[in-house]
């Protein structure tokens, strides 16, 4: 990797990870293998002595997802990287690499939901407590650190109320009380915010979304700063049994190639529209990191390098108006996940937080208007229409009620 530390971020997306490689290949290949052979017996035993560079088995190490790992590592700013099935595949690993019985975790309260349950259903019976905070209030975080806490869990920005943390305060506390501070980056990407530079001690993706970018593959990725924690997170990962397969590999390290021009699109067309969101007659609000009405835009001018492509808006209409708007959208596809080139659209209230119920997404913060847009890069042009489009549907029901 070392080859391309002086190279701008936007070379070092198209050649981090690149080995030589027999016969010389331009793309990594995809090493579709359960095992490898070993030259003896006598190699065979060093490999497993970790006496000997060189590959075993897959769930063990592979060289398509080295590749991958490492140029993800590079483009992070981290030591190395661990590729996993998914991006809950991740986080659990990070989360049982590091916490043991009576630990405590101080964690987002805008935090992805099977993150949240994780926690709260599955640690729990280990006798692990949580405390779920505002994180983006930093005294928040302060005030829940408990003498045995052992890590700090933000995600930020966050979904789905795109709320930001303040990554140096964050790192500040969690080691001035002798835990580790871990960071979701899924939304921002490293081509607009790299933890590491604040202090952060680890960082992980789904990448399923931005880093892959053409929603294809589901998968996850830890990067830590440290061989110790590397070492630490890879064996622990092995026997879970998490780990990513090389085709994915090859699709994720593909899509890395164009983060850095793509993230710029995702930008430049979530700044737009989140503009003409602001000041449209059937929003109640926006949230978006490039507006200055955001609580914590100051801190966003000092973490990202730009905004991202995550905006969440209120419509005045509430619950129907979001059911109308999902129903009449004819560019913005109705599907959950995000960061890829087309723009997706979903209702939390009709959608993904439908069961909870009406009382419990209030104490959420999941308001019956909640909309969240993941911008893509069409022309922004035709996102506009067909949002427009979408809430002239809205103005009709409201005319025809009258």
């Amino acid at each position: 990797m070392s080859q391309n530390k002086n190279l701008q971020f936007d070379s070092k997306c198209i050649h981090s990870g690149i080995s030589e490689y027999e016969f010389g290949p331009v793309v990594p290949p995809i090493y579709q293998t359960s095992t490898f052979k070993f030259e003896s017996a006598e190699h065979g035993a060093s490999l497993f002595k970790g006496e000997a560079e060189g590959y075993i088995y897959t769930r063990m190490k592979n060289p398509t997802i080295e590749a991958m790992e490492n140029a993800v590592a590079e483009l992070e700013g981290g030591h190395k990287a661990l590729g996993c099935a998914s991006g809950m595949a991740a986080i659990s690993t990070v989360l049982i690499t590091l916490l043991k019985a009576g630990d405590h975790v101080v964690c987002s309260k805008s935090v992805y939901g099977p993150t949240m349950t994780l926690i709260h259903s599955v640690l729990s019976k280990f006798n692990i407590g949580a405390a779920f905070v505002d994180s983006d209030i930093t005294e928040e975080i302060e005030k829940a650190i408990k003498p045995n806490t052992k890590l700090i869990y933000i995600e930020t920005p966050a979904n789905p109320m795109i709320s930001i943390t303040d990554l140096e305060a964050a790192a500040n506390l969690a080691h001035k009380n002798n835990a580790l501070l871990v960071v979701d980056n899924t939304f921002m990407s490293p081509a607009l915010q790299q933890p590491f530079k604040f202090g952060v001690d680890i960082v992980l993706h789904s990448m399923t979304k931005f880093l892959n970018g053409h929603a294809d593959v589901v998968a996850g990725i830890i990067v830590t700063r440290e061989e110790e924690m590397y070492l630490m997170m890879r064996k622990v990962l092995n026997q879970l049994g998490g780990v990513i397969d090389p085709f994915n590999s090859f699709l994720v390290h593909r899509g890395l190639k164009t983060l850095s021009v793509r993230m710029q699109r995702h930008c430049e067309n979530a700044q737009l529209i989140a503009e003409y969101l602001e000041n449209h007659s059937n929003v109640k609000w926006v949230r978006y990191p490039g507006l200055k009405n955001h609580p914590n835009y100051q801190v966003g001018l000092k973490q990202h390098s730009g905004h991202g492509g995550m905006i969440s808006f209120e419509l005045k209409g509430g619950f129907k108006a979001g059911e109308t708007v999902m129903n009449n959208v004819k560019l913005c596809q109705l599907a959950v996940s995000l960061g890829g080139v087309e723009t997706l659209i979903q209702h939390p209230a009709s959608m993904t937080h439908l069961s909870m119920g009406a009382e419990a997404r209030k104490s959420a913060g999941i308001t019956e208007g909640l909309v969240r847009l993941s911008v893509g890069i069409e022309n922004v042009k035709d996102i506009i229409e067909d949002l427009e489009q979408a809430f002239e549907k809205v103005k009709e029901k409201e005319t025809a009620k009258v």
